[in-house]
């Protein structure tokens, strides 16, 4: 029925699932000395409570029943003993408590860390593939329900398995046959209610894909707010939610009803029959040496036991929820990321800040290679602008720059070094990046501003701030530099978030400048503001700068040309419009207003760089008006 029934995969593979299992059983022997007394004080506990205080009834019963009677005196031992037993299991059960709310605890903070640092260590075609969303569900989930299997475990299965032994041993000194009609009633049960439970569980699975499509519409409409206002699509998108809760309502009453009319229609008459039979055995073949005293521990041994039948439902529906929700957090993990660090990086010590890249040959991964043996040298110090059409390699090439992603061939220098024998973090702290759609944390604007440098000063975060002109309007907000930003920087605009993005790669202060259409969300009074900016940024560092709009680098040192993965033509502003070929169409085109239609198609994947509409500042031959450099380049150009 359309894009809005497309859902993401909501029930992992076996193998995530026994992964998932692994890491909360690799939890619990970490924290073995808790998790030992937390699994089994309250099985003690239960022991206690279940089967030792009702014995001691049970003997008081059976003395009661003796010709002698029973008075005070004699039923005082049996009274003292119930309360001891009592009191003692319940003291059991609060130390294993405490032992337990710190295996939770720890084991969920453990986990919490591992999950992000297990999505820190993705590359970055990861979180293409994945929405950000559903990854935070799944990492916030696979540490929470550690909680849930560990409780589950801990109170629903040794909680009454160990019990259940104890109550076999004293029930087997009675008579054991109790013993043997107990066990295999419950067999039979978990036999019959087996392939019951697993149907009951592809009609939860149902249920909570439903759930998720409920959420995900939620959220989908939620982040797109002001679009479905601007179309007038509020009843539209409210008709859409009403129709996803309706198929949830039905597909969980579905799954409710089978539990209901299914699963406990067969355990509870067979919990009812255990009961019977432990009876008419107790009476059969108890003998008259079994008495009041074993009529009465065999029944509440068996109502006790009997109780794990209706519980078998709730223990496996509990388990295979919290394995399937940690599963979908495992199962991103059963393919390794593809960007690693070498087994024994180098030290970072490049000679240089050059960058070379040598025979380089690249593709999307199912796509086409963007690059075939490319070879392009950038030398150290120089300002070297990437021009030309959508889907030249552009933004791929300051991508594998930063190595978000490996080649598959060639390789890339930086000093002499090649950046995959590099430590990542290494490799990205000679660095600094301005992207054409600058992040925004949903922090303050000085937190947003420091995040390049932590330990900068307030007053180097200022200097950064007024050189990339943010105390302009930084200024006029209202808290200032503690103003929070939004989410994404939403309370700016998009010329507003470049200068912070600009302010950022300031205060890093790194040897090399990637800037990819840092001056694309500008006007043309904004541009002039941080050209000024930017030629200071570029000064003594080796610059790249990805740009349509040609007026921002036509003053650099050297500009490359490149059309479907290849430079076609290299050489200043100068020389390439005089050459009259790529260079100086594009140049042209966009005196003119806009790229023809058949000079900007076959756009990169990875690309979204948007050419029309950006020439039109200035118009005529002499090309765009907007100041394309430092003073002495503005010169020259208008000259020309």
């Amino acid at each position: 029925m359309g894009q809005r029934d497309v859902q993401e995969k909501t029930v992992p593979g076996r193998g995530a699932v026994v992964l998932a299992l692994r890491r909360y059983v690799r939890e619990l022997l970490r924290l073995r000395r808790l998790a030992l007394p937390a699994l089994l004080l309250p099985a003690v506990g239960n022991i206690g409570i279940r089967y030792v205080a009702p014995l001691l009834i049970a003997k008081l019963a059976g003395r009661a029943a003796d010709g002698d009677g029973l008075t005070l005196a004699s039923a005082l031992p049996y009274v003292l003993g119930f309360g001891a037993v009592l009191l003692l299991a319940e003291a059991v059960w609060r130390v294993g408590q405490h032992c337990l709310n710190r295996v939770d605890a720890l084991g969920m903070e453990h986990l919490y860390v591992i999950g992000m640092d297990e999505l820190f260590a993705r590359d970055a075609a990861f979180f293409h593939d994945n929405f950000a969303g559903s990854l935070t569900k799944r990492v916030l989930s696979f540490g929470r329900r550690f909680e849930d299997f560990v409780d589950t475990v801990t109170y629903r299965i040794v909680g009454s398995l160990v019990p259940l032994v104890f109550g076999a041993v004293v029930l087997w000194r009675y008579e054991p046959l109790l013993v043997v009609g107990l066990l295999g009633m419950i067999g039979l049960t978990v036999a019959g209610a087996t392939p019951l439970i697993r149907r009951r569980q592809r009609l939860v699975n149902d249920r909570e894909a439903a759930v998720a499509r409920v959420s995900g519409h939620v959220a989908d409409s939620l982040m797109n707010m002001e679009t479905i206002r601007a179309f007038a699509a509020e009843r539209r998108e409210a008709g859409e939610h009403r129709r996803r809760v309706a198929e949830s309502r039905r597909l969980t009453l579905r799954s409710w009803d089978y539990g209901n009319l299914r699963v406990d229609t067969l355990v509870a008459p067979m919990s009812v029959l255990t009961n019977v039979l432990g009876l008419v055995v107790a009476l059969a073949f108890g003998g008259p040496g079994l008495g009041v005293e074993g009529i009465v521990v065999a029944f509440t041994y068996y109502s006790n036991a009997t109780q794990i039948m209706f519980e078998f439902n709730q223990i496996y529906r509990r388990l295979e929820s919290s394995m399937t929700e940690a599963a979908q957090f495992t199962e991103l993990l059963l393919d390794p990321p593809t960007v690693l660090d070498p087994a024994e990086p180098e030290p970072l010590a490049p000679q240089g800040t050059g960058v070379r890249f040598e025979a380089v040959t690249f593709a999307h991964a199912g796509a086409k290679p963007i690059f075939r043996g490319l070879d392009l040298d950038v030398p150290g110090g120089a300002r070297i602008g990437l021009v030309g059409r959508s889907g030249g390699g552009k933004t791929t090439l300051t991508r594998l720059l930063l190595r978000m992603a490996d080649l598959d061939a060639g390789r890339v220098l930086i000093g002499g070094q090649d950046i995959s024998r590099l430590r990542q973090t290494d490799l990205r702290s000679l660095i600094a990046y301005v992207p054409q759609d600058p992040a925004m944390f949903h922090r303050s604007l000085r937190e947003n501003i420091v995040f390049a440098r932590p330990g900068a000063t307030d007053a180097e975060i200022r200097a950064a701030a007024e050189a990339a002109h943010v105390t302009e309007f930084a200024e006029q907000l209202p808290d200032g530099f503690d103003t929070l930003v939004g989410e994404r920087g939403v309370k700016l605009s998009g010329g507003q978030r470049q200068r912070v993005a600009l302010a950022r790669a300031l205060l890093r202060d790194a040897p090399i400048l990637l800037l990819d259409e840092a001056t694309s969300a500008l006007d043309s009074e904004s541009e002039l503001l941080v050209q000024d900016a930017l030629w200071r940024l570029m000064e003594g560092r080796t610059a790249l700068v990805v740009a349509h709009r040609l007026s921002t680098v036509a003053g650099m040192d050297r500009l490359v040309v490149l059309d479907h993965g290849r430079v076609v033509e290299q050489g200043t502003h100068a020389e390439l419009l005089a050459a009259g070929g790529a260079y100086a169409r594009l140049w042209q085109h966009q005196s003119g207003g806009f790229l023809a239609e058949d000079e900007s198609e076959d756009q990169d994947q990875d690309e979204d760089e948007d050419v029309n509409g950006q020439g039109r500042e200035g118009a005529g031959p002499a090309g765009p008006s907007v100041q394309p450099g430092p003073p002495e380049a503005s010169a020259a150009l208008d000259r020309r």
